[in-house]
């Protein structure tokens, strides 16, 4: 038995299928797009973009989405604080940020 792939070509702003759809990456606050568009659709987003891109400062090529890296906190766990503030008569959810005051009576309390 044969098979048969095909790879239908979509321009993600009107739907129409294309042969010569081809993909494009932008970004804007810092979020990453990747858009498939015909050349026609793509000089529309072109023209669209144009003055601001004209108006902007560069801030030069880049591989991929910049990696954000967080710190590590010192000090206890978020963890570690519920359950001394459970133990303690304090209401904490199971998750999110622990309060201040819980957090604070944690640190008097050690």
């Amino acid at each position: 038995m044969a098979q048969k792939i095909v790879t239908v070509y979509t321009d993600d702003l009107t739907g129409a299928e294309s042969d010569e759809v081809g993909t494009h990456t932008f970004s804007l606050n810092g979020v990453y797009y990747d858009i498939d568009l015909t050349p026609e659709n793509y000089d529309k987003l072109d023209a669209a973009l144009r003055p601001f891109i004209e108006s902007g400062r560069k801030q030069g090529r880049t591989k991929g989405a910049p990696r954000v890296h967080k710190s590590v906190a010192a000090g206890p766990s978020a963890e570690e604080v519920r359950v001394w503030a459970r133990n303690n008569g304090f209401a904490v959810n199971n998750r999110g940020r622990v309060a201040r005051e819980v957090r604070e009576a944690f640190d008097a309390a050690h």
